[in-house]
């Protein structure tokens, strides 16, 4: 469970984007934890006075930072800590704005996953995915529809675990998008398997992946070669601070972003 603060203690809220120190921690109103700007949310008041999630902490105004979990938003919902961060008993948000922070994230690591298409990180298709495994640097990660059929999983599996065998080779497992939300994102039709390749968009869509994850309270997958690596935390061979770095609709990937490579021989 997620302990509330204390009921008299004051919260401090951000002076607003691009100012104060860069990078800085923020703590947050729920669990009274500091922790880095990439694992949290900021929320500002819209100019109708009420409480919106800030997802890419870009929004105008000071704002105050709940932990990145849909369990420490709720807690913030239920016990009204926004009007006390805010100063203002009528600060509250709309009662879903947790699944439309989920949402949010979805729309994030789609948006993610076409960006490193367009880079040329991805492959998609059951031949070309085990090959790519096959290959000389193997894969980043794989991506499996969470409406595909087992067959396929499984199928993908053994050939990681035969590309693995006894090395450190890790792979994360991206199942958390529908075969209609694949197929938005990578311009295909019937996109079942997909997968990341080393370049500038695999981390940033690494990034968005395990932020979802956390969000829901849902461990990092891996290919379970090593039954010690099926759910693993959320820190991983790609962990980074790219999260934070805008992808999309004008909040576009770093070209200059490097992607550590795996497995290679």
């Amino acid at each position: 469970m997620v302990e509330a603060i204390d009921s008299e203690v004051d919260v401090e809220l951000d002076p607003g984007p691009n100012r104060g120190r860069q990078g800085a921690e923020r703590t947050c109103i729920v669990t009274r934890e500091a922790k880095p700007p990439r694992k949290m949310i900021r929320f500002v008041l819209s100019p109708d006075g009420q409480v919106v999630p800030d997802l890419r902490a870009r929004l105008p105004g000071r704002g105050a930072w709940v932990s990145g979990t849909r369990e420490a938003v709720e807690t913030a919902l239920k016990r009204r800590l926004f009007r006390r961060a805010f100063k203002n008993e009528r600060a509250d948000a709309a009662p879903d704005t947790a699944d439309r922070i989920a949402e949010g994230l979805r729309t994030d690591l789609r948006q993610a996953i076409a960006m490193a298409n367009k880079s040329g990180c991805v492959v998609m298709g059951f031949g070309k995915v085990e090959a790519e495994i096959g290959g000389r640097t193997g894969v980043a990660a794989v991506i499996h529809a969470s409406d595909g059929a087992a067959d396929g999983r499984r199928k993908i599996g053994q050939a990681l675990r035969r590309r693995q065998g006894d090395s450190t080779y890790v792979v994360p497992i991206i199942d958390d998008l529908s075969e209609d939300e694949l197929d938005m994102a990578l311009g295909r039709d019937h996109v079942i398997h997909a997968a990341l390749v080393a370049g500038a968009g695999t981390t940033g869509c690494l990034a968005r992946w395990r932020r979802l994850r956390a969000f829901e309270g849902a461990a990092t997958v891996f290919a379970e070669a090593h039954p010690a690596q099926a759910g693993a935390p959320a820190s991983d061979p790609h962990d980074d601070e790219t999260m934070d770095r805008p992808v999309d609709a004008g909040l576009p990937v770093d070209g200059t972003m490097q992607t550590p490579r795996v497995g290679t021989e």
